[in-house]
Parts: structure tokens; C-alpha cells; sequence
């Protein structure tokens, strides 16, 4: 609840921050900037703030920057427990049952923010089952099974990024088609010699199609790299977890 709770503050913080900055800078120079060039008689330059005036572009922005906080954040969330693959969690675990029986308590006495990462879990939902099977393939099997769950939630939580991106470039067509329709509504005065109004719509068209392309394109990529960050986590869990606690059990001779 708490990281849906944070993820819609973050959603009304970008509404607010790029319609503030709409209101205040980008549609105001956009006004002017197309009311200087109408009195000499040019059409609207292409100038930053005239390309993402519109409504699409706002909305296209508003995603950009929550796209970015919900990439952002789950790449420092993986990176910060980095630090736990260089530190050995049954240490000074003999090869006993009631050592590894201690380990887990101690495990499981840990904070909530360690408790919780991915490496904890699997390696407490292994050692579980090897304490009640006493089996070392049980175990593998378990840490199979966490691993791949494991993998299973981050891509399931990966489709709001997944949305966002398929939803840019769906908001900056509509606004294709919203200029080609105001422009085909203006062909009688571009046929009686007037094209400013046509021009300045088809503007529109085309300047929402081009700045929802660039933003799926920068998310498209930033969504790459988390996978990068996620496929590695789940690679390294793996190995964490045969290294520290196969190898540990093995060494007992039990089946």
C-alpha cells in the first residue's frame, strides 16, 4: 500500500510541476512567439516552447516524469542491496541442523528493509525447506522456484513502465489526428489564400507525434536498462544462494 501510495503522490507531483510550468513559461512565449511571427506574416517558428504547447504534449510530459520516477526508483531499490551479495549470511554456521536452525532466527530478527529484499526471502524460503526435508535437491528446487517467482513479480510489476510507453505515442497521434482534423476544417480559407490557420494545425499534428516518439523512445530505453539491472539480480540470487547454502549443506552427506 505504501508504494502505491508513492507512486501517486509521485503521479500529482509531475501533474502539477509540468502544468505549473505550462501555465507559467511554455504556453505564454508559445503565445508570443506565434503572435510575432503572425504580424509579419510567417507562420509559427519552430521554436521549443511552440512544439510542446499543446494538451498531448503536457500529458505526454506528465507520464515522461512519472515513467521516470517508477524506472528510477526500482534501479536504486535493486541497487542499494548490491552490498548484500558481498556479505555472507550464514556465517558461522557449522554443519549441524541446530546452527542453520539459528542462522534462520537471526535471519528472520533482522530489519524489515533487509528481511524484504529478494536475496533475504529466497534464502529464508530456502533454508526453510531444507530444515523440514532435510534434502539438498528439495532445497535446489526451492531456490529454483523462488528464483524463478522472483522473476515472474519484477516483469508483472513492470507493466505500468510497459503502458506508459505504448500510452505516449497513443496520446501524441491523438493529437495527429486532432490537427489534420482542424486543419481540414480550415480548407476553404487555404484554398481562398489564407494557409496560416492550416499550417499552424498541422503543427500541431505533427509536433505531438514527434515529442511522444522522442519520450517512448528515452523510456523504451531506460525500461531496457532496469531489466539489464533485474535480469542480473536474478542471476546473482541464484548463484548467492547455491554458493552460501548448497555448498554448505552438501558437505552434511544427508538426502
Amino acid at each position: 500500500m505504501t508504494s502505491i501510495l508513492k507512486n501517486v503522490a509521485a503521479l500529482i507531483i509531475s501533474i502539477v510541476l509540468v502544468h505549473l510550468a505550462y501555465v507559467g513559461y511554455i504556453r505564454p512565449e508559445a503565445q508570443l512567439a506565434i503572435l510575432a511571427a503572425s504580424q509579419v506574416g510567417q507562420t509559427a517558428p519552430r521554436e521549443i516552447v511552440v512544439i510542446l504547447k499543446d494538451y498531448e504534449q503536457e500529458v505526454c510530459l506528465i507520464l515522461m516524469l512519472w515513467g521516470f520516477y517508477l524506472i528510477i526508483g526500482k534501479c536504486i531499490e535493486i541497487l542499494r542491496d548490491r552490498y548484500l551479495f558481498r556479505v555472507d549470511l550464514l556465517d558461522g554456521a557449522r554443519n549441524d541442523e541446530d546452527d542453520l536452525k539459528s542462522i534462520l532466527v537471526s535471519i528472520e530478527e533482522l530489519p524489515d528493509t533487509v528481511r524484504e529484499t529478494p536475496l533475504v526471502r529466497t534464502l529464508m524460503a530456502s533454508l526453510r525447506r531444507y530444515l523440514i526435508t532435510n534434502n539438498v535437491q528439495d532445497t535446489s528446487d526451492a531456490i529454483e522456484t523462488s528464483v524463478e517467482s522472483l522473476a515472474m513479480r519484477m516483469e508483472a510489476e513492470n507493466s505500468m513502465i510497459r503502458y506508459l510507453i505504448w500510452a505516449i505515442p497513443s496520446i501524441g497521434f491523438i493529437g495527429t489526428v486532432r490537427g489534420i482534423g482542424e486543419a481540414l476544417s480550415l480548407a476553404d480559407e487555404a484554398l481562398a489564400g489564407n494557409i496560416a490557420g492550416m499550417t499552424n494545425s498541422l503543427g500541431i499534428a505533427f509536433n505531438s507525434t514527434f515529442v511522444a516518439l522522442l519520450i517512448s523512445i528515452g523510456l523504451m530505453f531506460l525500461l531496457h536498462q532496469l531489466q539489464r539491472l533485474q535480469d542480473s539480480l536474478v542471476v546473482d540470487t541464484q548463484g548467492y544462494c547455491e554458493s552460501f547454502l548448497l555448498n554448505r549443506i552438501s558437505t552434511l552427506g544427508q538426502n
